[in-house]
Parts: structure tokens; C-alpha cells; sequence
């Protein structure tokens, strides 16, 4: 099977985060590419802000996760951005005898990566390719490879999927401990 993931510059970001000569990207464009080019399974990171502009860019069978970040920026008091919506569709269906994925993934964002703004980190890969349901054997297409850490998590992934816990994340009170 092949996948793709694309984590471009999310909506109104491209110069801030990647110089004047960025451009912004035509996420209906995107999207149409990802459809008609990856059918057995994509995902598209996005902010929280313009999840209602791209979701209706989106076939009704893709489904909206979460990347929830215990520590997330914020400005002047305002309501924290501590997560990111996943666009997730298709995947390998998942045998009764394989463990549930959750919908969600709890994992600290990785600061600057390489000089990238928003890159990746491993946990967060690994939880998007359970959730495809992806072997070995598979391929995946990294659609903006930014810093690489997509990609190198995948060629770990492909050496033997993770065994990761998909059950709730330990309690912020219990990592306090």
C-alpha cells in the first residue's frame, strides 16, 4: 500500500514561517492530489483555526484526529493552541485481533527542528501510521518533507511497527509524580 502524508504551511503561515519567497499552498488542489493520487490512504495536518475551511475541502469519509500537545504556545493569556487536527482517510483495515487506535495522540511538540518550524516528532508519526494500519512493504509519500523527521520515523517504522500503547496517555497527575 501507499500513503501520503502533507504537512504544508498551514493557512496564512508560508512567508511568517518560511520567508517572502514562500507561497501559499492551494489546499483544494492539494486535496484533489491526495484523492485521486493516494487512494489507499492519506493524512493532512492543519491548524486548529482553519480546520472549518479545509474539512469541507474534504471527502465525507475522512475522518478528523487530534495531535494533543501537553505543552503548546499561547500569546497574552489567550486560549492555548494545544492541538492539531489530522485529516486521516482510508488505511489497511484492522484485523479483530489487532489492538483499537485511538483517535488522538498526546505528545510533546518538537521545537525547531533543522531550522523547521513544526516539525514532527517520532511518537506522533508512529500513532499516524498505526492508524493507517501500515507494514512493512508499504510506501509513503512525504509530501513536504520539511525537516525529514516524517520520513525518518517511517524508515524506523518499516524496520518493525512500534508497539505503542494506544490507551489514554498517562494523567498530567501522574506524570507530576
Amino acid at each position: 500500500m501507499t500513503f501520503a502524508y502533507a504537512d504544508p504551511p498551514y493557512i496564512g503561515q508560508a512567508k511568517r514561517h518560511y520567508g517572502e519567497a514562500a507561497r501559499e499552498v492551494n489546499h483544494r488542489l492539494l486535496i484533489q492530489h491526495l484523492v485521486d493520487d493516494y487512494p489507499d490512504g492519506w493524512a493532512l495536518s492543519l491548524s486548529s483555526p482553519t480546520l472549518r475551511v479545509i474539512l469541507p475541502l474534504c471527502p465525507e469519509d475522512a475522518r478528523v484526529m487530534a495531535w494533543v500537545k501537553p505543552f503548546a504556545v499561547f500569546k497574552d493569556r489567550s486560549v492555548a493552541y494545544a492541538w492539531e487536527p489530522v485529516i486521516v482517510r482510508g488505511g489497511r483495515r484492522r484485523s479483530r485481533t489487532q489492538d483499537t487506535v485511538f483517535d488522538w495522540v498526546r505528545e510533546p511538540m518538537a521545537m525547531r527542528r533543522d531550522g523547521f518550524v513544526g516539525a514532527k516528532p517520532a511518537r506522533f508519526c508512529w500513532w499516524l501510521f498505526s492508524v493507517w494500519n501500515a507494514k512493512p512493504g508499504d510506501e509513503l509519500a512525504d509530501l513536504f518533507p520539511g525537516s525529514g523527521a516524517v520520513s525518518h520515523a517511517w524508515e524506523q517504522w518499516t524496520r518493525g511497527p512500534r508497539q505503542l500503547s494506544m490507551t489514554a496517555s498517562p494523567a498530567p497527575e501522574a506524570e507530576e509524580r
